[in-house]
């Protein structure tokens, strides 16, 4: 993967990616560029068998304050809405990339994470904030609707009532009350979230990474089907799960009392 992307940055350590959005001096705010970017970096990840887990965060002092509207206000009013097209076409092939990646994704939340950047963050697989996190799904501030995603990922999260509340308030809550309501995994003080991120990606990193793309996919494939339809999907998955060597090893640890050693196969 080529590191010379402007607006992002991606670090390796060993198994781990973190991709970093880098607009810090506003807050990590997207422009066309950066989504394509993102775009790019999700897509290749996904092709790459020895990253085992992906951390997304903000540079500077934000997750990350949603959309540049400064690239709002310089499109006149008669092109907005063919622009939006193809403006939303692009978070959406991102939004799909981060929901399709095979690794787990864990988002690292800390200062503003609104609009979009929210969205993007709901899209991954788990989501750890700082203490100082302000989050919002900010969009009818400005007379928008959500979009990235937001109706869906807030209504599986918090459910409908709750979800139309954030939505049409666009209040601001804090990292604690995100955990509260199930909107984020865990709230942690900020000098203690890097290294939080840190343990649970090199936890994951060194799991069961085929085992783990294939509960990702069970469950995203779960949320729209009956009881009976998820019984069959399970069994489908299962027998894809059982011929892997990490099922093999993890079984030969568990009769040989030791700590298993994964190799993501």
């Amino acid at each position: 993967m080529r590191s010379d992307f402007q607006h992002v940055l991606v670090q390796r350590d060993s198994s781990v990616l973190t991709i970093v959005m880098n607009r810090p001096a506003v807050l990590n705010a997207f422009n066309d560029l950066m989504v394509q970017e993102m775009i790019e970096i999700v897509e290749e990840t996904a092709r790459d068998e020895e990253i085992r887990c992906v951390v997304l965060t903000g540079a500077g002092r934000a997750f990350g304050a949603g959309q540049d509207l400064s690239l709002f206000a310089s499109t006149p009013t008669e092109e907005r809405a063919s622009a939006t097209d193809e403006h939303l076409h692009a978070y959406h092939r991102l939004i799909m990339g981060i929901q399709r990646l095979p690794q787990p994704v864990i988002a690292a939340i800390h200062g503003v994470a609104t609009g979009i950047s929210l969205n993007i963050a709901l899209a991954c697989d788990l989501r750890i904030a700082a203490g100082d996190a302000r989050i919002s799904e900010a969009f009818a501030r400005i007379g928008l609707v959500p979009d990235g995603g937001g109706a869906y990922f807030l209504t599986r999260l918090l459910g409908s009532a709750r979800a139309l509340e954030l939505s049409l308030l666009a209040e601001e809550i804090s990292g604690i009350e995100a955990e509260r309501i199930g909107l984020v995994n865990k709230c942690v003080p900020l000098p203690e979230l890097e290294e939080t991120v840190a343990v649970l990606a090199r936890r994951l990193a060194s799991g069961p990474t085929r085992t783990y793309s294939l509960i990702k996919q069970l469950f995203q494939a779960s949320e729209d089907k009956d009881l009976a339809a998820v019984l069959q999907l399970e069994g489908e998955f299962q027998s894809r799960a059982i011929t892997t060597a990490d099922h093999r090893e993890g079984v030969q640890a568990f009769l040989q009392k030791r700590p298993p050693k994964y190799s993501g196969k």
